[in-house]
């Protein structure tokens, strides 16, 4: 009896799950009704768990009933977080993706919860919900959201809007839509851009720049045949390092320690220079043979004696030398060494401690030696090519080729010319045409031959004319040129497939931090030796010794006078174009010179031909049909002046005679009396520069270190003057070097930001008128570890990169310095400090004895 009553006190039935893995409507309302018998803390946690799984599975139903049934809307809390501080819109939008066919469902519970009036508020690391719908939720779902409460401009605890979420270094895919919307939401409200838009802005930037790098790069290597390990893969990264060089007033020195010296021994020598000078690979902007034979040089300089440095510099000018003659065809080779021996010079006159050693001993006489030689190497490089094109691209292209084939000239006889007096007429008036105005460029065509030249004309009456009309006809009808029946000929040379090479050998001497000095003397010389040789063509070929071919020549120059300006040289340098130009007005001049006071006008305008030009391009002038020609006192008069033109020759010629003679005579006292003063022999004194514009050279290469004003009042070395007809082609104009050794490292720089403003309101946004400059110092002496290997080899260089371990009882004290004498004695006594005690060596001009065997020099053949 008992027992029964305790047993029917007791309830077996089984505990309700509060946490259902699938909920359902009918369960839901069955655990949340009165007579269920929950608590209302079970009843609260049912409603939580349930409306946690409708909200991150997006099931729509439940979420509705749970907020519109009347014994479920007391437990429900809009407020509620999990353990991550994640809301029920956050949990919500984590769901995007997941089932992409219940994303509409989804979008629709996020719109109820906010319609109901959940939390929109950050969790613990700091995202709103916007955050989360910038990476997950449609554009719709966004923009619905920061009209309801969420702001595009909350950050997170790491300081990232939604719009960095998206965009970071760059925009995620898919989510541009995204990245627009909250960007102009943003900007109303005043946003003029963050942080992480900035990065995204400069890495967008770089990589834009990057590309268009490489692409100039291709371009490069396509026209001038670079090989592409010729561009060093570390040149693109520390370009945004080096645009922050530190300027310094002072010419900078190292301290004199071994930490700014590589030690060797003289026996090591060639093995050195085999390593580092014969068999290095060449690569764009590499400086490491210049750094290493700078840090030798000073310990040559400062630990032993002036017979270790000067056997150093001559043989690695030697060795130098031997590399790029024996690689003349190589631009790479040739740009590199220039490039090397360049800084190699400025680091040895910019260092105080050593540069008053290698000017007593003439070592940068040697160096500028190579330099000069190298300069002429890539000249004649750029010649050869320029040679290839010449003819084509200056001479016979023609930009208005339908005008200038119909014209005719009186030295030429055609059989078919009287049956036309039309044609004659057109022919006469084409040349007044193409005088006036010259139009667009066309493609070039190749002049009709004449059957054959003759002074007189054969004369066809009127009416037998007519009986040949058919067979004119047929010759005048127009004919397809060949080249338009074969769509994979290449069309002929013109003056921009000149321009595309210079354009290309310009750009990748700046890529090479080729200086400016340098490459500017270098145009200089080039467009030289290009006036120089389209004067000699012009006047040695009478075929373009007319008026309409100097018409057509005069075009084809002008386009490289726009680039000379287009790239930013100094407009000096067009003015080796001078005497070109005289020549061509002369020719276009010849026919409307038909008085002697039109005559002695013109020629006083010409001031950069001579009468004996002048001559020669009358005489064999090609007169067109109809066109003037000048009286027979003009030609009087130019044949006087020719006459005494070559009696001033030949005065000049005899006074230049004597003049040398005089110079050698007064070199030989000077030499009888220093060598009888001295008590001994001397080496060959040099004669003092007598050319007046050498002594003013310097101050005009500093020149283009300065304003803009300056730099374009500039003007190159003028050469002799022509005493004959040809001008001389062959001629080297001197290659000078700035006063100021930091100018060597001298690098082009772009323009500013306001610079090119300033230019742009100037209307000067296309043109480049001057080239600035920026200046390095301290930069170009950083070596690595990696240096060694061209000094003690790979093997020995590799142990310098691994940790060295040293017992208690050693000191680690300095290495002994060489002593020159080869005793074994050292000549430096240990101290604790990093200090070096300097012995002196005295200097003087005896030659040693390796520079008493004679060295030979490459370019003369001869042994000095």
């Amino acid at each position: 009896m008992v027992a029964s009553t305790l047993t029917s006190q007791w309830d077996f039935s089984p505990e309700p799950d509060l946490h259902p893995l699938y909920p359902s409507l009918a369960y839901i309302a069955s655990l949340l009704s009165s007579n269920s018998g929950l608590s209302p803390n079970q009843k609260a946690e049912l409603v939580a768990h349930c409306l946690t799984r409708a909200c991150s599975f997006g099931e729509l139903i439940i979420l509705q009933y749970l907020l519109s049934d009347p014994h479920a809307q007391p437990h429900v809390d809009l407020g509620m977080c999990d353990e991550d501080g994640l809301g029920l819109v956050s949990l919500a939008i984590h769901g995007f993706g997941a089932e992409s066919e219940r994303d509409v469902e989804r979008e629709e519970c996020v719109r109820l919860l906010i319609a109901q009036g959940a939390d929109l508020g950050a969790d613990k690391d700091g995202w709103t919900p916007l955050h989360h719908a910038a990476l997950l939720s449609p554009p719709t779902l966004v923009s619905h959201l920061m009209t309801h409460g969420c702001s595009p401009c909350a950050v997170t605890r790491r300081g990232l809007t939604p719009l960095d979420v998206v965009t970071a270094h760059s925009t995620l895919p898919g989510r541009g839509d995204v990245a627009l919307l909250l960007e102009e939401s943003m900007r109303s409200e005043g946003w003029i851009g963050g942080r992480m838009e900035e990065k995204r802005r400069i890495f967008e930037q770089r990589e834009k720049r990057k590309a268009q790098k490489e692409g100039i790069r291709n371009e490069i290597s396509r026209i001038l045949g670079v090989h592409p390990s010729w561009w060093n893969e570390l040149d693109s990264d520390s370009e945004s390092e080096d645009d922050v060089e530190d300027e310094d007033e002072q010419i900078y020195t190292p301290l004199q320690d071994y930490s700014s010296m590589l030690v060797f021994s003289p026996p090591s020598l060639p093995h050195i220079f085999d390593s580092l000078i014969t068999n290095f690979k060449p690569s764009s902007r590499d400086a490491t043979p210049a750094k290493t034979l700078y840090f030798l040089a000073r310990f040559a300089c400062l630990i032993c004696d002036h017979t270790w440095l000067e056997d150093l510099i001559i043989g690695a000018t030697d060795t130098i030398e031997e590399t790029f003659f024996n690689h003349s065809e190589d631009l790479t080779c040739l740009v590199f060494w220039l490039y090397n021996t360049t800084v190699w010079l400025h680091l040895l006159q910019c260092d105080t401690s050593i540069n008053e050693a290698c000017e007593m001993l003439g070592s940068f006489d040697l160096i500028e030696e190579v330099i000069n030689s190298v300069f002429v190497f890539i000249i004649r490089f750029a010649e050869r090519r320029i040679d290839q094109l010449f003819d084509a691209a200056f001479l016979d292209f023609s930009p208005q080729g339908s005008d200038f084939e119909t014209i005719q000239f009186e030295s030429d006889w055609s059989i078919f010319r009287p049956f036309s007096g039309k044609k004659k007429a057109a022919s006469s008036s084409v040349p007044a045409k193409a005088l006036s105005h010259a139009r667009a460029p066309s493609s070039p065509q190749s002049p009709v031959q004449p059957f054959s030249p003759s002074q007189s004309q054969v004369l066809i009456t009127p009416s037998s004319s007519k009986k040949f009309s058919s067979l004119r006809q047929t010759f005048n009808r127009p004919s397809t040129p060949l080249s338009s029946l074969f769509s994979d000929s290449p069309p002929p040379p013109s003056p921009s497939d000149m321009t595309s090479f210079l354009t290309a050998l310009h750009t990748m001497l700046n890529l090479s931090d080729i200086n400016p000095v340098i490459s500017t003397q270098l145009w200089s010389q080039v467009m030289y030796w290009t006036s120089c040789e389209l004067f000699n063509r012009m006047i040695t070929r009478n075929k373009y010794l007319c008026r309409s071919r100097s018409i057509q020549i005069g075009m084809n120059l002008a386009v490289l006078e726009e680039w000379i300006e287009r790239t930013g040289l100094p407009l000096g340098v067009q003015t080796h174009f001078r005497p070109v130009r005289d020549l061509l007005n002369w020719l276009q001049s010849l026919s409307s010179i038909t008085e002697f006071p039109d005559l002695v006008a013109t020629i006083q305008t010409l001031r950069h031909i001579n009468p004996l030009q002048m001559r020669r391009a009358v005489r064999d002038y090609k007169y067109e049909v109809n066109e003037g020609k000048m009286t027979e006192e003009c030609f009087q008069y130019l044949t006087q002046l020719q006459k005494d033109w070559e009696r001033h020759r030949v005065k000049l010629g005899v006074e230049a005679l004597r003049k040398e003679m005089t110079e050698k005579e007064h070199e030989g006292s000077i030499s009888s009396y220093v060598a009888e003063s001295s008590g001994g022999p001397i080496g060959p004194t040099t004669s003092p520069h007598t050319n007046s514009s050498d002594t003013s050279s310097p101050h005009n290469i500093n020149i283009l270190f300065g304003t803009h004003e300056e730099i374009q009042s500039w003007e190159p070395t003028r050469p002799p003057p022509t005493l004959g007809e040809l001008l001389e082609s062959r001629y080297m104009l001197p290659l000078l070097l700035p006063s100021d050794p930091r100018m060597l490292a001298a690098l082009p720089q772009k323009p500013s930001k306001a610079e090119k403003r300033e230019k742009k309101d100037a209307g000067l946004a296309g043109r480049a008128h001057s080239v600035t400059w920026k200046f390095r110092n301290k930069k170009l002496r950083d070596v690595d570890v990696g240096a060694l290997q061209w000094i003690d080899g790979v093997r020995s260089a590799a142990r310098w990169a691994r940790p060295i371990t040293l017992d208690e009882d050693e000191d680690g004290g300095q290495p002994p310095a060489y002593n020159s004498s080869g005793t074994s004695d050292t000549c430096l006594k240990e101290e604790p400090t990093a200090t070096i005690d300097t012995h002196d060596t005295p200097l003087t001009m005896q030659p040693s004895v390796r520079k008493g065997l004679g060295r030979h020099s490459s370019i003369t053949g001869e042994t000095t």
